[in-house]
């Protein structure tokens, strides 16, 4: 399997599929690089470069005492693009990932139950999926509790303003209005307010892991945005 060394001698594994223009994908709590596989899957299809890889504490990757926070975290992808290849030109985000889950450990009963809510699984008229409960469980248990509680503190602490506000190339920002882990009222809206060029998309009744028709629109919109 592909890595790449770290500074601090970390290995950091990664997907690099297809080529052309790079689209990078970045994963939150507590999953891996395989929770962008159809998204890998798509851009790679389409005349794309689609790069991917686990975070440290994450999934394939190493899994160290320190720095597990969101600096080194940038550092660790730096260093992967820094290899001979070219620079990133499409760097998308999506709801879907973890951002907020709150202060509950990786543990095998927790992350079956954070599926439930993450999916949306929980609301009137859902039709639960065991397999999408079960591919979240195992990504999630490929994380180590240091890293992972460390993320929590992270991402709960880190005040990204300052960062939003030096991005200066276009940005879609998309979020579901029904996200029960990180309510849209706290997050997309103000991240596209301080972005210089945000376009903002909002998913009515989306929650905050995109599966079946959310996940398909999120797919266009997504395929729109990098290739135009």
């Amino acid at each position: 399997m592909p890595y790449v060394s770290t500074a601090d001698g970390t290995q950091i594994f990664y997907k690099d599929w297809g080529s052309g223009r790079p689209v990078v994908f970045s994963h939150g709590w507590p999953l891996n690089a395989d929770a962008w596989d159809n998204q890998l899957h798509l851009a790679a299809s389409h005349g794309l470069r689609a790069i991917a890889h686990d975070r440290r504490g994450h999934g394939r990757s190493g899994q160290p005492w320190h720095g597990n926070d969101m600096d080194t975290y940038a550092d660790d992808l730096a260093t992967l693009l820094s290899r001979p290849t070219p620079t990133p030109q499409a760097c998308p985000s999506r709801s879907s990932t973890p951002s907020g889950p709150g202060s509950r450990p990786t543990v095998p009963g927790s992350t079956k139950e954070l599926a439930v809510p993450f999916y949306g699984f929980n609301r009137e008229g859902a039709q639960p999926s065991q397999g999408v409960i079960d591919a979240f469980w195992l990504w999630s248990m490929q994380a180590g509790v240091k890293g992972a509680l460390d993320y929590v503190k992270a991402f709960s602490e880190t005040d990204f303003t300052h960062d939003l506000q030096n991005i200066d190339v276009p940005t879609l920002v998309v979020h579901g209005d029904d996200d029960q882990i990180m309510p849209i009222g706290a997050s997309a809206p103000r991240s596209a307010e301080l972005l210089k060029d945000a376009t903002l998309k909002v998913y009515p009744g989306a929650p905050h892991g995109l599966s079946g028709a959310f996940e398909q629109a999120f797919n266009d919109d997504l395929l729109s945005f990098v290739t135009s």
